[in-house]
């Protein structure tokens, strides 16, 4: 009985296709609106994760400057941290992997001819670790060359390619690149880590802490301290401690405000993914309410198609069919038409994601649960929108029905 009774359905719908089609149509929109707003959501929350996660796993940065109240922060006029400061976190705070000291200077840097405006970094073999990186060719600095601020350094694939060009990872090495007033022997590459958050992280020269105070800065200040924590370390109780002594090295009273900030990487990856959540959900129910609108679609034409069917009701009332038969085959023609929009809705979302994805530059996330949802939910629309106009056919009396023109 069921089987015939999806049958007289789908017979109904093939009869009036256009219409059948246009009253989906809102069902359509409404899934595939959703789809596609949850996918790029989700792309864009992995794509923070990823960029965030590529300056470093279980990284602190210690940064001087003094906290401002409702956010933000400015190192004008604070003290500088020393090599000293990161000699005392590296040997008092329990739980660090590693401690990287870092100063950081803008320069113009020239070889073969091309010039290049890029950021040098200077600090110890540590900041590897610490940041993330990894070398493409090459090797990293020899501790007398650290020792003697060697004039050695080691570049990021945008600076190689901007005055070396050539294949990557290659070219360039081994040759000479003139940082400011001094030349230096490139000795490694970096390998490519792309856009993040703060820009191009692969315009980068990095040569030896003392090489970049004595040669490029002139002064022994540090800018930045990298705190690499051990996998199994508790991050607040190793910040608590951190905290503690640098204000016990920068002489601070109990009752003064820090003169530096301390920023978690995890912590920072952890909020922005739950604001990129918190986003998405809100744009996913704002694409749903085109779905209830497309179920108010179906419940109008269903009501249209039963009052062009009267006659006919009041016929299979006549021969004997019973309300739940008939209840059941308007029903089945409402869920039908709200599940084919479904189906319809989630290949329009498949596609669009993917090509949207690829221009927003996030990655194509497929979550099957959305898609589950969102197909589950447009049948149960049919069902619900469905119900008024089965319920009242079922009801009709077949006497009237016949009488109906």
């Amino acid at each position: 009985m069921l089987f015939s009774v999806f049958m007289l359905a789908l017979r109904s719908i093939r009869r009036n296709l256009l219409r059948s089609f246009l009253t989906v149509l809102g069902i359509v929109i409404g899934v595939s609106a959703v789809i596609t707003m949850v996918t790029l959501g989700n792309g864009a929350t992995a794509s923070i994760e990823s960029q965030i996660t590529s300056l470093g796993a279980n990284l602190l940065m210690v940064t001087p400057g003094q906290r401002i109240p409702g956010g933000g922060g400015g190192g004008g006029g604070v003290a500088q941290f020393t090599e000293g400061d990161a000699e005392a976190i590296a040997s008092q705070i329990g739980g660090v992997e590693a401690v990287a000291p870092q100063g950081r200077a803008s320069v113009n840097v020239v070889a073969n001819g091309r010039h290049w405006s890029t950021s040098v970094t200077g600090s110890t073999n540590e900041w590897f670790g610490t940041n993330n990186w990894r070398l493409a060719s090459g090797r990293i600095f020899e501790d007398d060359e650290q020792q003697a601020g060697a004039a050695v350094c080691i570049l990021g694939e945008t600076v190689r390619r901007e005055v070396f060009g050539g294949a990557v990872g290659t070219t360039g090495l081994g040759q000479q690149l003139r940082v400011k007033q001094f030349s230096c022997d490139v000795v490694g590459i970096l390998a490519a880590k792309g856009q993040g958050g703060m820009g191009d992280q692969d315009d980068v020269v990095v040569v030896p802490l003392r090489t970049l105070q004595r040669r490029v800065t002139g002064s022994r200040r540090v800018s930045m301290i990298s705190v690499s924590m051990k996998a199994n370390a508790d991050s607040g109780p190793l910040k608590a401690s951190l905290r503690e002594l640098l204000r016990e090295r920068r002489k601070l009273a109990p009752g003064d405000d820090d003169n530096f900030n301390i920023f978690d990487t995890q912590q920072l990856a952890e909020t922005l993914s739950s604001t990129m959540g918190v986003l998405t959900s809100l744009l996913g129910a704002v694409a749903a309410v085109s779905l209830l609108v497309g179920g108010i679609g179906i419940m109008n034409i269903m009501l249209v198609s039963v009052t062009e069917r009267t006659r006919e009701i009041g016929l299979r009332l006549a021969v004997g069919a019973l309300e739940n038969e008939v209840l059941l085959q308007f029903l089945i023609e409402a869920v039908v038409l709200s599940g084919l929009g479904g189906v319809i809705g989630i290949l329009i979302a498949t596609g669009a994601s993917y090509g949207l994805a690829d221009l927003m530059g996030v990655p194509y996330v497929f979550d099957l649960s959305i898609n589950v949802l969102a197909l589950l939910f447009s049948a149960f629309i049919g069902v619900v929108f469905g119900y008024f106009p089965a319920r009242r056919a079922a009801r009709m009396d077949p006497i009237d029905a016949l009488r109906h023109e």
